[in-house]
């Protein structure tokens, strides 16, 4: 016999299966995989600091590139940079635009900023040095300080002052996380041999223009990837702090497809953080951009 209800049964019947699915709990959409982009706040290795994917590097040519510029034309572009979500400025002492950062950031809201900057040679007061930074970018301290440029194998016993002068300056609260850049793999090696190394500034192309190689000079040619892909891993397995240079092949990358394949490249690599180009026009900025979102969407 075939069950019959009353209208009034069949409302109650409703309702009670209604109360049980919302028992239950609303029904999740799964939600879509996040966008990254080129502007997206990421974390430097095990720092816990912030930084935007891509850096503005200000040493083209050692800052000669931007410095023909001219300084109002300079803050200008470091502006025009972080409107589109460039937080994180590269700087060094031996660049010529090293005196120009204070009055190119002066304005935007520190906090939101990563500010990286090196320091070459052994100076006799590396506290001094590390001083004389933040009284020239007019800021109480700089969020990355690295030792600038090591190409020889064993570097660490020879600056073992210096690296020691960081430290001090890092529990002074006047740099918020410590490195070195290198141009060698012996000195890249033993830069991801200490324990002290907290970030990596590391050459990284496909086409190994201007790759780290085992010549302990400062090695301005083509050399393997492979042993710097290596080099990476090892860093990474560390929680180390990475950033990619020379993306586009210290500037010699003249062909858009050359940009095109390495900026492919750097985003595919699951051991960088961060990136950094030297721009001196906007509509460098523009393509970068636009090609790191290409190469993440």
């Amino acid at each position: 016999m075939k069950n019959r209800y009353t209208r009034r049964q069949f409302l109650q019947r409703s309702a009670t299966a209604g109360a049980m699915l919302l028992a239950r709990g609303p029904l999740q959409a799964q939600p879509a995989p996040a966008k990254r982009a080129a502007s997206d706040q990421v974390t430097l290795g095990q720092t816990g600091i912030k930084l935007s994917r891509l850096g503005f590097g200000t040493g083209s040519d050692s800052g000669h590139i931007q410095q023909a510029l001219g300084q109002e034309q300079f803050n200008s572009l470091i502006r025009y940079a972080y409107d589109q979500g460039i937080t994180y400025f590269d700087c060094a002492q031996a660049y010529a635009t090293f005196p120009w950062i204070a009055g190119a950031i002066k304005g935007l809201p520190r906090e939101k900023l990563f500010i990286q900057s090196k320091i070459g040679g052994r100076p006799e007061d590396i506290l001094a040095a590390i001083d004389h930074h933040r009284k020239v970018f007019d800021t109480d301290y700089v969020d990355s300080m690295l030792i600038h440029c090591m190409v020889k194998d064993g570097w660490t016993d020879e600056w073992k002052r210096i690296m020691d002068g960081y430290d001090q300056a890092k529990e002074r609260k006047w740099i918020r996380a410590k490195g070195v850049s290198c141009h060698s793999l012996p000195a890249l090696r033993g830069a991801r041999q200490t324990d002290w190394t907290e970030v990596h500034l590391v050459r990284v192309n496909p086409q190994g223009a201007f790759m780290d190689g085992e010549n302990q000079d400062y090695n301005m040619i083509t050399n393997p990837v492979a042993p710097v892909l290596e080099e990476l891993q090892l860093m990474r397995a560390k929680g180390r702090g990475i950033i990619g240079m020379k993306m586009v092949g210290n500037g010699t990358f003249l062909e858009a497809a050359d940009r095109e394949k390495a900026i492919r490249y750097a985003m595919s690599r699951p051991e960088l953080d961060a990136v950094v180009i030297g721009f001196k026009n906007r509509a460098e900025i523009d393509e970068a951009i636009r090609r790191i979102n290409t190469a993440l969407s």
